[in-house]
């Protein structure tokens, strides 16, 4: 047969006081702070942040950029000072004299060089062409010059221009027109003393 024990009524008090005070004790009250303790833990890691603002003076204005313009550097334009072929008068004069059998290889030599001779000045070199068609070609420059002569034909119509280069060549203009103005600016493109070398005329 089962027992039962019985309790007091102050045994029965005290054991619903402890059960009340467990049950509180598992379940805080919403009472404390634990939400100020949150936002305080939160608040807390947020480091602060600043910001940066940037602004060009108001009195300067904003610079502009302009596409980088390709460097080209041309070379040196080249320009005529004579062009030209022997002296009409060398041609004439021959010519007048060519009847005779004696002066008749000088007349043919007048005649080529009065159709078959051409000179070109320039301001970077001297040319000098020759030829049925014109594939005889000779080109020299300037810097090459060491003195300039000339030999006036006639009664100093037409003349020769003697240019020696500096390898001792020696290039021989016939019947050129204007030869002593053509010497002058060879020597001054030479930067040589303008000093013309000049004998007296020697015939045709």
């Amino acid at each position: 047969m089962a027992s039962t024990s019985l309790l007091s009524p102050a045994a029965i008090a005290t054991a619903a006081g402890a059960t009340s005070i467990t049950h509180h004790s598992l379940h805080p009250s919403s009472k404390l702070p634990v939400r100020n303790l949150l936002f305080k833990s939160i608040s807390g890691n947020k480091r602060p942040s600043s910001r940066l603002h940037v602004s060009s003076p108001t009195d300067q204005p904003a610079a502009t950029t302009t596409p980088a313009q390709p460097f080209s550097k041309s070379p040196k334009e080249e320009t005529i000072f004579f062009d030209g072929g022997a002296h009409y008068g060398d041609l004439l004069a021959n010519l007048l004299l060519g009847f005779t059998l004696l002066w008749l290889p000088l007349t043919l030599a007048a005649v080529s060089r009065a159709f078959f001779l051409r000179y070109r000045f320039t301001n970077l070199r001297v040319t000098v062409i020759s030829g049925l068609t014109g594939q005889d070609r000779s080109d020299f420059s300037y810097k090459v010059i060491k003195d300039v002569q000339v030999v006036p034909r006639f009664i100093g119509e037409w003349g020769d221009a003697i240019i020696t280069l500096k390898d001792g060549t020696k290039v021989d203009l016939r019947s050129v027109p204007r030869f002593r103005e053509i010497a002058k600016y060879c020597l001054a493109m030479a930067e040589k003393p303008v000093v013309l070398k000049e004998t007296g005329p020697k015939g045709f």
